[in-house]
Order: structure tokens, then C-alpha cells, then sequence
């Protein structure tokens, strides 16, 4: 028999706590995303997955809006966040900060997710693009590589908050944070 867990019963940080935890070296950037639920489920991926930041770019919302905080659930007071106006921006201080960038992308020469390997000793940035035109050709270019999220159905893409947790669980795989 199974009984579901209550709450208190789950181990988790609060929110003091998870600003001094050590973090996965991950930074997301929302590169335009226009869904103000997407943004706030990125947060709350984010969070579940200690994420080091999130950057806001381009016409993402920042919290705190009720849409935001409505998929977040708060997470947008935990996990840290910046934004900037242009996504290139963005990625020029990831990248004179040392991070490998890499956009979550359907392109010539990607990686498969299933064959990510990230190394312990590296800080990475993924770029996730917006819902209709997806990460911005110019921002793909300036990528040390892009990774492709596998697909076998009839629809050309995922939502990008399902894109985020994937993601964001591959890479804590990748990194061996997890089994």
C-alpha cells in the first residue's frame, strides 16, 4: 500500500535555505518567451532542480505578475533572477563569465538529448526560445552547441516549460547529481 506524503513530510529547503544551497552550475535564459504560465513554470523547474538563475530576455514578463507567480507557486522568490532587454546581452556576460552555451534548438549538427555529457568542472547556460519561432538564429549562432529534445509524433515541438524540466532532469543525469 501506498500513502501519499503530506508536505512537511517531503524534506524541502525553504526558501532561505535554498539561496545558500549549492546549485546545479545551470543558468536558464528565456529568450522571449511570451507566456507569463511558461515563465513561471521555468521558475518552478528551476527551483526543484536548484538552477542557479534564471535570465529573463526580450518580452518575457518578470515577476512578480499573478500569472507568474500562479505556475511558480513562489519559486520566483527562491531561485534568482535577471533581465536583460536583449537576449545577446544575456549571452555575451554567460559567456565572459566562462559558461558553455548551449540552445535547446531542432538544428543542423545538434546534439541528442539522450547523448548530452556535461562535465562537473564546467558552468553551462541553456537557452530556451520562444513558443512560436524558438531560440533567435542570431543567439544560435553565438551557442557553443545546441541540444535537441527527441520527438516521434506529429507535432513539430514541445510546450518550452516541458522543454525545461527535461531538460533540466537530463542534466542533473549528465552531471550525476542523480542516479
Amino acid at each position: 500500500m501506498f500513502r501519499k506524503l503530506r508536505n512537511d513530510e517531503l524534506g524541502r529547503l525553504s526558501a532561505e535555505e535554498f539561496k545558500k544551497s549549492e546549485k546545479l552550475p545551470v543558468v536558464l535564459v528565456l529568450d522571449n518567451i511570451r507566456s507569463q504560465h511558461n515563465i513561471g513554470s521555468a521558475f518552478r523547474s528551476s527551483d526543484s532542480f536548484r538552477a542557479e538563475k534564471i535570465f529573463l530576455c526580450g518580452i518575457c514578463a518578470v515577476p512578480p505578475t499573478p500569472e507568474i507567480h500562479k505556475a511558480a507557486l513562489g519559486a520566483e522568490f527562491s531561485v534568482e533572477w535577471e533581465y536583460f532587454r536583449e537576449t545577446a546581452a544575456a549571452v555575451e556576460k554567460l559567456k565572459g563569465q566562462g559558461y558553455t552555451v548551449i540552445s535547446v534548438e531542432q538544428a543542423e549538427n545538434s546534439v541528442s538529448l539522450e547523448k548530452l555529457e556535461l562535465s562537473g568542472s564546467k558552468k553551462y547556460a541553456l537557452i530556451f526560445g520562444n513558443e512560436v519561432k524558438g531560440v533567435q538564429q542570431q543567439i544560435v549562432d553565438m551557442s557553443d552547441s545546441v541540444l535537441e529534445i527527441p520527438q516521434f509524433g506529429t507535432k513539430h515541438s514541445l510546450n518550452v516549460s516541458v522543454s525545461v524540466g527535461i531538460v533540466l532532469w537530463e542534466c542533473c543525469k549528465a552531471l550525476r547529481i542523480i542516479g
